[in-house]
């Protein structure tokens, strides 16, 4: 069997078209069943392709040019948004983003404070830094 039949090639076939910067495990449902699919998200994981952010989300990764580590390939809050975005988590600006934006205030927010509206009990994150959520309305 070649290498171009096998379910890591197809998967990273579809990583290198998507535009998106996130991947859920659902995105490759249809490629093989669910644990197949976490066994080759894994080993992309381990070669550096993907950075896992939490259960079931990935997302794309580089080496970084400064030491040669795999890094996201965007900052973790804009990931973080569009992972919720995809996980069909609506988001808003949090307190502080708003006073910051309103001109209340000069400190700059970090941007791992989420505003979401609704419930959730979610971690994203990456190598220790992970996202907090504050409900918003």
């Amino acid at each position: 069997m070649s290498k171009y039949g096998t379910i890591e090639y197809r998967i990273m076939a579809r990583i290198a078209r998507k535009k998106s910067a996130v991947f859920v495990r659902d995105d490759f449902s249809d490629i093989s069943d669910y644990d197949q699919v976490g066994r080759v998200l894994r080993i992309l994981t381990k070669k550096g392709s993907l950075i896992r952010l939490g259960y079931g989300v990935y997302a794309r990764a580089k080496k970084s040019p400064i030491n040669g580590e795999t890094v996201p390939v965007a900052p973790l809050p804009v990931l973080a948004k569009e992972a919720l975005q995809r996980l069909g988590i609506e988001t808003a600006p949090s307190r502080l983003e708003e006073a910051y934006n309103a001109g209340k205030t000069t400190q700059v927010p970090t941007g791992r404070l989420i505003g979401v509206k609704g419930r959730i009990n979610r971690k994203l994150g990456y190598r220790g830094a992970l996202i907090s959520y504050e409900r918003t309305t």
